[in-house]
């Protein structure tokens, strides 16, 4: 029996059509909810949820909390496998607590890599460990594969798969338009001691480039949060639902943000994104669809450079809306 486990949005965003093909095709499975992000789901709606406790440490927490409960859980429910999802520390902290229970860990987004442990921090050491964990590495890109290789040469489980996070978009496809609006977003760990930096910067180009409409979903981590206020040619709103998000996404000219998922989706729906990070574990569309601003001053310089020429139409290296398929191909032959 599979154990699909997440404890965040992006991960439930992306083993959700894993879990809906595997509903479709009638193949019984678990799931695990480690509440890093709460209320993402209904508790009733997975098999298992398991609360946070307080050990002073937000990350610790975590950790600590899979670690002391996830034995018992895995000696009770029968688990042959367990899947983890992406770089997140509940991936981590799950790939880890499967491991020291002898469970074979299925690794959804493998491969991913920066080669700097502080960009991002913590994911980028939580991916290349669950990679150390597990046996089974489902690749979105070929490149991702070969990092697999370049670092584990013994493996053999690894498959390229693209990443399931497209499967959710092709219905947007069809109904991308470049309005006058500029979507942001920005919550990386990373940014937030500069955090009022690029929002200043970001107030400063709604300033200059008046006739678009800057929309930002505000994100709700207190250190993201308290600088909205920097804001007022901007148009902060709440958080969006999926379906709300990628409406309005598919209406931007061009996109800022921080996120890995949103350079996946804007790589797909064909708009161009500045990523405000020093180095991203996407280069697959860099230059393409993404563009990489290490400073506040790089993004000013890079939204000058391509808010008039933003139309672009290439193959998404990151799939094509047929992940979970074939995901789900691969999790039929486990042994």
């Amino acid at each position: 029996m599979l154990l699909i486990t997440y404890g965040t949005r992006p991960e439930y965003i992306k083993v959700k059509p894993v879990m809906d093909e595997m509903d479709r095709r009638g193949i019984e499975y678990k799931t695990l909810y480690v509440m890093q992000h709460e209320n993402l789901v209904e508790k009733r709606l997975c098999t298992y949820y398991m609360d946070i406790m307080d050990f002073g440490n937000r990350l610790d927490s975590i950790v600590g909390s899979v670690m002391s409960k996830m034995s018992v859980l895995l000696y009770a429910s029968g688990v042959t496998h367990v899947m983890v999802q992406g770089d997140t520390t509940t991936a981590f902290a799950v790939a880890m607590a499967a491991n020291h229970n002898h469970i074979p860990v299925i690794h959804l987004e493998a491969g991913l890599r920066t080669y700097d442990n502080a960009n991002p921090w913590p994911e980028e050491q939580n991916r290349r460990m669950i990679s150390m964990l597990a046996q089974v590495h489902l690749c979105p890109t070929e490149y991702n594969r070969a990092n697999i290789l370049l670092e584990l040469p013994g493996s053999t489980d690894i498959h390229v798969v693209g990443n399931t996070v497209i499967d959710g978009l092709t219905g947007y496809k069809d109904e991308c338009e470049y309005l006058d609006k500029v979507v942001v977003t920005m919550h990386r760990r990373e940014n937030h001691a500069k955090m009022r930096e690029w929002f200043d910067t970001i107030e400063e180009l709604a300033r200059i480039y008046d006739k678009l409409d800057f929309i930002i979903p505000i994100h709700l981590n207190p250190d993201v949060y308290r600088h909205h206020t920097a804001f007022t040619m901007v148009n902060v709103i709440d958080p969006l639902d999926r379906d709300g998000f990628l409406s309005l996404l598919s209406k931007a000219r061009i996109v800022i943000t921080d996120s890995g998922g949103v350079q996946e989706e804007c790589s797909f729906l064909n708009k161009k994104c500045i990523v405000c990070r020093k180095v991203t574990e996407r280069p697959e569309a860099v230059g393409k669809s993404s563009f990489l601003a290490s400073s506040p001053d790089e993004l000013m310089e890079l939204f000058d450079e391509h808010v008039d020429d933003y139309d672009i139409d290439y193959v998404c290296p990151f799939g094509d809306g047929n992940s979970a398929k074939s995901v789900v191909n691969i999790l039929q032959e486990l042994k």
